[in-house]
């Protein structure tokens, strides 16, 4: 098996192993945190990709997918559709409540759950976790709470590197790529 991530320590590669639910916020870390308003208060927002085409291979490998964001936005609820996210959540003020409830229906215990985040509102999740990430530009109170700091700043590939880290450590990052080079 390659390891395509390297300097994973063994901690970090078995609390990895453990997820079968992957939570991310979205503004800071799928986006830049910028927002951009037009004339008429359209709303953008630029999302990279890569982190979008990961999403399938997690949930073909039993790991589910969501998103838990501060913000009301039609434009991220658009995306986590087109994503196929098995759940997002908008609006939400306390995070850590919301958390309990899904884990609640999900039967997924606390040690089974990653999640992104990169600012306070994030803090709660971060701390409870049993896997927490955050991008390379979080705020230094933010990022030495979490057992990952990506190399990626919020907005280009941050989900992606940590869920290709959560499928390496499960030794299935290898063959997904194995299938496409074989194709």
């Amino acid at each position: 098996m390659q390891k395509y991530l390297s300097g994973i320590t063994e901690e970090i590669n078995l609390k990895a192993s453990k997820i079968k639910l992957l939570i991310t916020d979205v503004d800071g870390v799928l986006t830049d945190g910028g927002i951009i308003y037009d004339d008429n208060g359209l709303e953008y927002k630029r999302f990279n990709v890569k982190d979008g085409f990961i999403v399938a291979q997690l949930r073909k490998h039993g790991i589910l997918v969501g998103a838990i964001t501060g913000r009301n936005s039609k434009v991220v609820e658009n995306r986590c559709e087109e994503l196929n996210f098995d759940f997002h959540y908008h609006g939400v003020r306390d995070k850590a409540q919301k958390l309990e409830e899904i884990l609640e229906v999900l039967e997924i215990q606390i040690n089974e759950v990653a999640y992104i985040g990169d600012d306070l509102i994030d803090l709660p999740l971060i701390r409870k976790a049993g896997f927490s990430a955050c991008p390379a530009d979080a705020l230094p109170y933010i990022s030495t709470h979490v057992d990952y700091v990506s190399s990626l700043n919020g907005g280009q590939g941050v989900f992606r590197e940590v869920a290709d880290l959560i499928l390496q450590s499960k030794g299935l990052l290898s063959d997904i790529i194995d299938k496409y080079l074989n194709r």
